[in-house]
């Protein structure tokens, strides 16, 4: 076996072992950390792998949560049709979102999706006889069969590991190959007759896909949602993800999101001031670590 392998294998055995040695509480911040791990890939995607870094994920993550707890709660259908709706409703709102911004790039694509994001923000507020405004949707529980957070954080991994998988071979892929092109000169790529702006909506729309796959799994954890889970700050913490992880690593995704949220509930239990030491950290790792800490290893394993 390759290093690369002993390391997937060991850290698939220490998830898979992981539930059974924790109380309930860690648990769920264990499968909290597996959710938004699959939300900052699917950024990380486009930010590391197309250099197109978006602020709309989080409104395509609340989408599909919304979704699911509208077609569950409120209408009463089952959780399973519930569950490919939110999925495929965050995919058509990426691909819509994708033909308005994969002509910009830089700054203009971060400013585009930010707005795009904040369109859907003011829909969810302002739509209370679908959404419920202010007051949001609560469930009425996960299925009976994930009531148990263990049972629950192990169908969460059985979702989140062949996702993941999915995402590394797209990103390595002769497409995904094409889309680091396209990042180090989209002008190139061009001359050389690839259909550039089709490739970036195909990869939008992909990392939508996966963002809502996230979405879907974070309504059944939450059992609510509400106008702050598609809010900017739901894309800015999933960017940050993926940044403190390492852009275009794709798996430090794992790391950040590990990182954050636990650094988040260890402080907050301390201090309501721990934006700010969230804040500092992120500043710190940027200082002495830019390309982030699964990039930081890389680098000095080399």
């Amino acid at each position: 076996m390759s290093s690369r392998q002993i390391w997937i294998a060991g850290l698939m055995g220490a998830l898979l072992v992981l539930p059974l040695l924790l109380p309930s509480y860690q648990v769920s911040i264990a499968t909290q950390i597996l959710i938004f791990a699959v939300l900052a890939m699917s950024i990380d995607v486009l930010a590391g792998f197309a250099g197109r870094t978006p602020l709309c994920h989080g409104a395509i993550f609340g989408t599909s949560a919304y979704v699911v707890l509208y077609w569950t709660t409120t209408l009463g259908h089952d959780v399973w049709t519930g569950l490919a709706l939110g999925v495929a409703a965050a995919t058509a709102l990426a691909a819509v979102f994708a033909l308005l911004a994969i002509r910009t790039s830089g700054v203009y694509f971060l400013l585009l999706t930010l707005s795009l994001g904040m369109i859907v923000w003011g829909v969810c507020l302002r739509w209370t006889d679908v959404t419920g405004g202010e007051n949001g949707i609560r469930g009425a529980g996960r299925p009976a069969i994930f009531a148990d957070h263990v049972m629950f954080y192990y169908a969460v991994l059985a979702v989140v590991a062949p996702v993941t998988l999915l995402m590394w071979r797209f990103v390595r892929s002769p497409f995904g190959l094409t889309l680091r092109g396209i990042k180090d000169s989209d002008s190139r790529m061009r001359a050389l007759g690839y259909n550039v702006p089709l490739h970036l909506f195909l990869a939008f729309t992909v990392s939508g896909f996966f963002a809502g796959i996230a979405g879907a799994l974070y309504a059944l954890f939450n059992d609510f949602v509400s106008p702050s889970t598609v809010q900017l700050s739901q894309s800015v913490a999933a960017l940050l993800m993926a940044i403190t992880g390492g852009i275009g690593t794709l798996f430090g995704s794992f790391v950040g999101a590990a990182a954050i949220i636990s650094l988040e509930n260890a402080v907050s239990a301390y201090t309501a001031r721990w934006p700010m030491v969230l804040g500092l950290t992120f500043v710190l790792i940027m200082i002495f670590a830019p390309e982030g800490i699964l990039g930081r290893i890389r680098r000095r394993t080399l």
